[in-house]
């Protein structure tokens, strides 16, 4: 309620016909009574205004009274809107449940608490007068702009606006609506590019929402929880081997700008293509045209279809830069409230921080280290554990979460990256030297981890995969030593030789995933030294003939190791020798 002192001596009748001496007097008695003030503490002025049509608007401090009849029709459009919103017209007729609600209607001298833009820039206003505003809370102007309640002080808001400001000038009324900010969600929303807001952008015309879901949401509990133990296949024979990731998990993707983060992420993406996986993409402060080519490769290779895109570019406001992150986990936990399971990038996580620093300082906040306010860590740790996997009471459904930083000069030190591995489950970081050096997808096996491990992988991948991290490790150490030896025993020498097929086999073009069958029959050859003596142009040549063969010839064991996903020791001699006769074999025909 609005405070004697804000109240002052004066409020306002607005009316479209003018009250009798005794309405008029009853009306300032009332409100005395109603704010605690004594005779002759209130004077009430009138004005007539005709637009109203009749009623009145009574304005007491930051306290609007409405009965007007432009006010009531705007009650009875909100009521409608609220009616056409409900989850009971799915399933019953539109035309008889509003018959009875308009039946059942009843109008109300409706109190609004409206405040009034004293600065605007930059996509921020400070207002004044809502003092009952809550954090995140969705406020509207009086031009119809909406915005987000971001910084609460003693005698003013800060709103962050989701329009052009442009729109709203000092002295704008704003009105508070009492709701947090949310988004649209549905199956619809499946094969579209959408906004921060939810709005379709891609010209395909409008999305037909099976709900609105707030865009900040508390993160499931432990017990609502179950661990980690169903992988996640990327298609990526680096990663699933090495460093599964699990439904569930947070694995995220660091490294220096142009070096792929972006191609895992997409490759990923692609490779859940009938496994029964929704996929959610979220570009923070990309290029649009970058995003047009991304949406494009989906497209032509059918993964569109199970994705939904929503982005942010870089040329919009750090308001919706700042929501984006948050409006595409509330849709992907619609889907895993369902009972699904959900892979969402985040593309990426330093332009969102970014944001929020231009906000936070537009805010008059504090900065901290590296410029950022301190509770950076919380506005990524808050999205993030969003990201889990829900217990069989709730559904079983679940999202995996692929955050993306970017390095300056692979420097994992600095703020924003370590706040964020703190976070995580996981790092797949990505070297720039690999990478120019044609190593891609260029992942660095010493600093690249997995937290969940081998709990999230299928045990034949695990029993295939074996010592190849030993065998990376080793060779990366061996030929840093013996880069300026050339006399070298056969010992050493075999071992760089098959260092050198291991990493010619983790080679792999962006999307062209692996299948996990094509996966275990590639580590048990690249394991089983099978590739050492072929020369290492011919490595790829021969991996790929390698599993064409293996589909021809032995299309029974591709087919259960997809299946089942286990592999005896028996099974895995079987394939380690056929993979050897096949390579005497294929040398003698390159020879």
């Amino acid at each position: 309620m609005t405070s004697k002192e804000q109240i002052g001596r004066k409020a306002e009748l607005v009316y479209a016909t003018a009250p009798t001496p005794e309405q008029l007097s009853s009306l300032q008695e009332a409100v005395r009574r109603r704010y605690g003030l004594k005779p002759g503490e209130l004077e009430l002025a009138t004005r007539e205004d005709k637009s109203l049509g009749d009623g009145f608007i009574l304005h007491v401090g930051n306290d609007v009274y409405d009965w007007s009849r432009a006010g009531r029709q705007q009650q009875f459009r909100d009521f409608i809107e609220k009616t056409r919103q409900d989850e009971a017209l799915k399933n019953q007729e539109i035309i008889s449940i509003l018959k009875t609600r308009v039946e059942n209607f009843e109008l109300q001298a409706k109190k609004e608490q409206v405040g009034t833009v004293v600065r605007v820039g930059d996509g921020i206003a400070r207002v004044t007068g809502l003092d009952l505003a809550m954090y995140g809370e969705v406020v509207v102007f009086d031009s119809g702009v909406k915005g987000m309640v971001q910084d609460l002080r003693v005698d003013s808001v800060g709103v962050i606006l989701f329009g052009h400001e442009d729109e709203v000038g000092e002295g704008s009324r704003v009105v508070r609506t009492g709701k947090r900010a949310g988004v649209p969600v549905g199956e619809k929303f499946l094969g579209r590019v959408i906004n921060a807001l939810g709005e379709p952008i891609d010209g395909q015309g409008e999305i037909r929402e099976d709900e609105y879901r707030p865009i900040e949401e508390p993160a499931p509990g432990i017990v609502d929880r179950k661990p980690v133990t169903e992988p996640l296949q990327t298609g990526i024979l680096a990663i699933d081997s090495m460093f599964p990731i699990g439904r569930g998990q947070r694995e995220l993707i660091i490294g220096d700008r142009q070096t792929g983060k972006t191609s895992i992420a997409v490759d990923a993406i692609i490779n859940q293509k009938g496994k029964n996986c929704t996929c959610i993409y979220c570009a923070i402060g990309q290029k649009a045209s970058s995003v047009a080519h991304l949406v494009q490769t989906l497209t032509e290779t059918g993964a569109m279809a199970y994705t939904t895109v929503c982005c942010t570019t870089a040329a919009e406001s750090a308001a919706l830069q700042y929501i984006a992150p948050y409006a595409a986990t509330s849709l992907a936990e619609y889907f895993m409230h369902r009972g699904q399971d959900v892979l969402i990038v985040y593309d990426d996580l330093s332009k969102h921080a970014v944001a929020y620093r231009a906000l936070s300082l537009l805010l008059g906040r504090s900065p901290g280290r590296e410029a950022y306010p301190g509770d950076v860590f919380y506005l990524h740790s808050r999205l993030l554990e969003r990201s889990s996997h829900l217990s069989d009471a709730l559904g079983g459904g679940s999202i995996t979460a692929l955050p993306i930083i970017e390095t300056q000069d692979g420097d994992v030190s600095a703020y924003i990256p370590t706040n964020v591995i703190s976070i995580t489950d996981g790092q797949i970081f990505l070297e720039s030297d690999l990478f120019f050096a044609g190593q891609r997808p260029a992942i660095n096996v010493g600093l690249s981890v997995s937290r969940v491990g081998g709990a999230a992988q299928k045990k034949a991948m695990k029993k295939a995969s074996g010592s190849l991290r030993i065998d990376l490790a080793q060779y990366r150490e061996m030929q840093v030593f013996t880069q300026f030896s050339s006399d070298l025993d056969e010992t050493t020498q075999n071992q760089l030789a098959n260092g050198r097929a291991l990493m010619e086999v983790l080679k792999q073009p962006q999307a062209h995933p692996l299948t996990m069958a094509d996966q275990v029959i590639t580590l048990i050859a690249g394991t089983g030294r099978v590739m050492m003596d072929v020369p290492v142009k011919s490595v790829k040549k021969f991996q790929s003939d390698l599993l064409n063969d293996m589909h021809v010839h032995h299309a029974d064991v591709m087919e259960n190791l997809e299946k089942t996903g286990t592999m005896d020791d028996a099974l895995q001699n079987r394939i380690l020798q056929y993979a050897k006769d096949f390579h005497d074999e294929w040398m003698k025909q390159v020879s």
